[in-house]
Order: structure tokens, then C-alpha cells, then sequence
């Protein structure tokens, strides 16, 4: 399973296993004493000692979809409030308001690459993880229009990337999708197959699938692009500041409020030496990369954040894999004609997804509403138009009755164990409401 933060995390400021951090060692022990964030310890019901008891119940929400958006983390919460104050002026002026805010816009891109493991002059920031995806695949392609115009990706990479991939396909660009097995991991011959196709321009590879949790074979997928001279762009909005950082790509993305972070703000990294060139109209910010002013409190609070729960990686995995551990073991126990998707041993430690058979999705996450839990059914990003989840459907695996389950730093045992205990009633109900009965 995926877990540890990324060796730069590692490197992070001690005081974080001590419980009290100073939020301003996050970003640069010097230029973010310029925002004074002073991070008190974090009262999670895990951290106080106090939490509650397996057979407690208990009447409050329970937020279970961590991989749509996780809690805003306290560090973020702290650096956004003290950024809103020294950050708001244009970093591109050159008065005194506009220097002290280039200095945190810095500091956050330091922080943020050396969470990342990579150089500061490569990140640049974008308006949502969604904005850099597009980055990231247009501008590869734009890149390497003289190599050819084709692009390979998995078949169940994040809507983001497929419709990016859509646009590039109706301006006459090739796109290749490359198939999974049944536990959603990428066919190795048949992605080197793909690569070595003529006029292969760029491959486009998911870290790890927000819908089921499987764990891609990156490093293996980026010596088969080196192979063949193709640079590898990765998604990897849900690893980022959960586990280590994947090796072996050109261009890499992130969203920041995946790991604790505010909304709005996306990472779009290209390394040295990869030919890239903007989708957008020329822009003298970010680089060149990403057109627009950035939301400087919120770039501050994204690159804090990460540095946090990147430090935290480990002990946070440690303790939500064996919760996970206990719902996929349950559910398949405790209510009938079930199935657990996703690989069981290459996965995300805080993430499980089943399907339930003779129950609707939508039926059966408003009535888990109705109880207090809030999860995600299908794709987190199509479930509202109730299309079938493509992920699914490209694993060959249930999606009717499909919940996915993600949990976050703050989840205790009980919130699980409150979950276990009436999930079966909801689907029995359900079940007998349709005229399933007798199983």
C-alpha cells in the first residue's frame, strides 16, 4: 500500500512530532516570519485521547469522502488568515506591499517544490488542479507537435485528463486509451505497445485512482515511455501529500485541497528539459505556464498545508489503513452479494470502493445521507449527471450500488464503526424497497 510522505517531507521541521508546530517553519523559517502563523496543536478526536469508544454512537456527520475534498487542514486555516494580510498585493510591482508578497509567493513555491523533490523554477501554480491537468497535457503535446500529435493514457484517468484528451482528438490529434485488468491496473504490453507506435507525442498516467484506490505502476511507466522517447505526464492529485511522490515523469500535477489544502489551487510541475509549451495566450506569470494572477493567501495556505500533512504521511496512513482494512473485510461479511474493487495490496491507504448488487447508487448514498454519512458514489466528478463511472465500467467490475468510502485525518475508529453497523440496514431496506428479498 501507498504510504510515507516524499524524503524532502522527511526533512521537515522535527516539532511535528511533537504535536506543537510553528505553522511558519511550513514554508521558510525566515521569509514566513513575515506572516507570523503560530499552528496550535490539532484537537482531532485521534490526537486527544479522548476518543470515542468502539460501541459508541454517535448522532453527529460523518464525513467519509476525503478524496473529493479533505478538511481544511489547521495549518491552512492559520496560514490563509495571516496570509490575507501581508499577501494581497500584485508580487509583479516593485513597492514595498508588492515585495512582501513576492517574498511569500517564493517562500510557498519553496516549500511546495521541496515537498515535491523537485526544482522551484519547475512548479508553478495554477487556479485548480483541473487547470493544470489541462496544463500539463495540452502544453506536452503543443510541446512535441513536430514528434507527431499522439496521446496514450490509461482508461481510467481522472475526467480532467479525458477531456483534455477529447480536445486534443477534435483538433485531429491521435489518442490511444490503454486498457486495465479487473483491479484497475494498466496492461504493461499493451502501454509499451501504445509508446512505440509512431508520432507518440505524450503518455498520460494516474498515480493512483480516486475511485477505487488502486496504485499505479509509474516508475515501471516511465522507463517504458524512456524507452521509447516519450515523456510521462502523471496525475497525482491523490498522492500528493499522502505517500512519496512517484519517480520517473516529465510533467506531474496536483490539487491542493486532496491533501488539507484550500480549493483553487492546482500544481503543475515540468521538469527541466521537457519541451512544453503553453496552450493558453502568452502570460509573463508563472513562468509562462498558467495565465492569470494567483491567489497568493491561498497559494500560502496550499503550500503550508502540504508540508503538514506530507510530514504526517506515515503515522496518518498507519493509523487509516487498518480502518479501511476492517470495511473491506466487513461489508463483504456483513451484507450480501457485495464486491470490493480496486487492488487489495497496491492501494491507498485511506480509500476503499464497493459495489452493492440490486441497489441503486444514488438511492443508497441519500439514504447513508439521511443517516449522517457523507460518500461518494461512482466518479467523484460524474456522479451528478449519473453517468456510469468510466472507471468502473473500463475494470469490468459492478458500478451498480457502488459507494466509495475516503477517509481523513480526522476519522476515528467509531465514525467507522458506527458506519459498519448500519450499513446493512440501509441496504437491506433499499433492497426490500425494490423487491429484493430472501438473500
Amino acid at each position: 500500500m501507498l504510504s510515507g510522505p516524499s524524503t524532502s517531507a522527511e526533512r521537515s521541521d522535527s516539532t511535528h512530532g511533537k504535536g506543537v508546530t510553528d505553522g511558519r517553519r511550513l514554508l521558510d523559517q525566515e521569509r514566513l516570519d513575515l506572516i507570523g502563523v503560530v499552528v496550535r496543536p490539532h484537537q482531532g478526536d485521534h490526537g486527544t485521547g479522548e476518543a470515542i469508544a468502539w460501541g459508541a454512537v454517535s448522532t453527529s456527520p460523518v464525513y467519509l469522502d476525503a478524496a473529493s475534498a479533505a478538511p481544511l487542514h489547521p495549518v491552512a486555516r492559520q496560514a490563509l488568515l495571516a496570509a490575507l494580510d501581508d499577501g494581497w498585493a500584485d508580487p509583479q510591482r516593485l513597492y514595498t506591499q508588492a515585495r512582501r508578497a513576492r517574498q511569500l509567493l517564493d517562500a510557498a513555491r519553496e516549500a511546495a517544490a521541496a515537498t515535491l523533490g523537485v526544482r522551484p523554477d519547475e512548479l508553478s501554480f495554477a487556479p485548480s488542479g483541473t487547470a493544470a491537468a489541462h496544463s500539463a497535457v495540452l502544453g506536452g503535446l503543443a510541446g512535441r507537435r513536430r514528434v507527431g500529435s499522439g496521446l496514450v493514457h490509461s482508461a481510467i484517468e481522472h475526467s480532467a485528463v479525458l477531456h483534455a484528451a477529447d480536445r486534443h482528438a477534435a483538433g485531429g490529434g491521435a489518442v490511444t486509451s490503454v486498457p486495465v485488468d479487473r483491479i484497475g491496473r494498466i496492461d504493461p504490453d499493451a502501454w509499451s505497445a501504445a509508446l512505440r507506435a509512431p508520432g507518440v507525442a505524450l503518455a498520460a498516467l494516474i498515480a493512483a485512482s480516486h475511485e477505487v484506490g488502486t496504485v499505479q505502476p509509474v516508475a515501471a511507466a516511465g522507463a517504458a515511455c524512456a524507452a521509447a522517447g516519450v515523456p510521462l505526464y502523471v496525475d497525482a492529485a491523490q498522492v500528493v501529500g499522502h505517500g512519496p511522490v512517484p519517480v520517473g515523469w516529465s510533467l506531474l500535477t496536483a490539487s491542493a485541497h486532496k491533501w488539507g489544502g484550500p480549493p483553487g489551487v492546482g500544481l503543475l510541475v515540468v521538469r527541466k528539459g521537457t519541451r512544453w509549451e503553453s496552450p493558453w495566450p502568452v502570460d509573463e506569470r508563472e513562468a509562462g505556464r498558467v495565465p492569470g494572477v494567483v491567489n497568493l493567501p491561498a497559494v500560502v495556505a496550499a503550500a503550508a498545508s502540504l508540508r503538514a500533512a506530507a510530514a504526517d504521511a506515515d503515522a496518518r496512513a498507519a493509523r487509516l489503513a487498518p480502518l479501511v482494512d476492517r470495511i473491506r473485510t466487513r461489508v463483504v461479511t456483513d451484507v450480501p452479494d457485495v464486491e470490493v474493487v480496486g487492488d487489495p495490496d497496491h492501494r491507498l491507504p485511506h480509500l476503499v470502493t464497493f459495489s452493492c448488487l440490486y441497489v441503486d447508487g444514488e438511492a443508497l448514498l441519500q439514504a447513508l445521507d439521511r443517516r449522517g454519512f457523507a460518500v461518494s458514489s461512482g466518479s467523484s466528478c460524474t456522479s451528478s449527471t449519473l453517468r456510469p463511472s468510466h472507471v468502473l465500467a473500463a475494470m469490468g467490475v459492478l458500478s451498480h450500488g457502488n459507494v466509495r468510502v475516503s477517509l481523513h485525518r480526522d476519522t476515528t475508529e467509531a465514525e467507522v464503526e458506527r458506519f459498519l453497523a448500519e450499513l446493512p440496514g440501509v441496504v437491506a431496506e433499499l433492497r426490500a424497497e425494490a423487491g429484493v428479498v430472501g438473500l
